[in-house]
């Protein structure tokens, strides 16, 4: 396109507006018929700049990432870091739905540490969590000859059969008849550290 030297930097304003890349070089025109010259430009308009576009964490996000987790004592409960990333879906229950709403809206490449209150992560405790089961269930449900003890973790299966959810013993009956259990998550009303590394996010 060929402007006259008075609009050449008006248009060409008007073009880096729009992302346009555009290349600028000063003509001189004789006419033969008047004999006057005309000293003008002539624009040369590229592809429009593309922005670059950075992936952020949404609900239905797949991530593939690196996490450390640790109490209030600062000590691992569980890291990735030093080995193999995570994968993982967003709304899938590998991470609670807390933390999740705390990494929505982060970048592809994002490294920050979540300093969460007591009961956020994983909620408060729950004192109704905390029932006697009866031997005689526990036979049905797993091993009759098993031995438990307070601090050991068992898999119980969901109602429906699809899933399992875990309970801590807390403390056995003298007489063995029931075995008192802690379904409440480990951290439930814990202060806790949550670590992350995005390394990649797909949408």
């Amino acid at each position: 396109m060929w402007v006259n030297q008075d609009t050449s930097a008006a248009v060409a304003r008007m073009f880096l507006q729009w992302g346009v890349i555009i290349d600028v070089y000063s003509v001189t025109c004789y006419s033969p018929r008047s004999g006057s010259r005309y000293s003008g430009s002539t624009l040369t308009a590229h592809a429009p700049m593309s922005n670059s576009t950075v992936n952020l964490i949404e609900p239905s996000s797949f991530l593939t990432l690196h996490y450390r987790m640790c109490g209030v004592d600062g000590q691992d409960i569980i890291s990735t870091f030093g080995g193999q990333p995570a994968t993982l879906s967003m709304g899938g229950g590998q991470l609670s739905p807390s933390i999740e709403q705390h990494l929505l809206g982060l970048a592809e490449g994002t490294r920050t540490t979540l300093q969460l209150p007591e009961g956020d992560a994983f909620g408060p405790r729950n004192p109704e969590l905390v029932q006697w089961v009866a031997r005689a269930m526990l036979n049905e449900l797993g091993d009759p000859n098993e031995t438990y003890a307070p601090g050991v973790v068992v898999q119980f299966p969901t109602p429906d059969g699809s899933g399992q959810y875990a309970g801590a013993v807390v403390q056995v009956r003298e007489d063995g008849s029931s075995v008192q259990f802690d379904f409440n998550h480990p951290l439930a009303g814990q202060a806790v550290t949550f670590e992350v590394n995005i390394i990649g996010v797909m949408q």
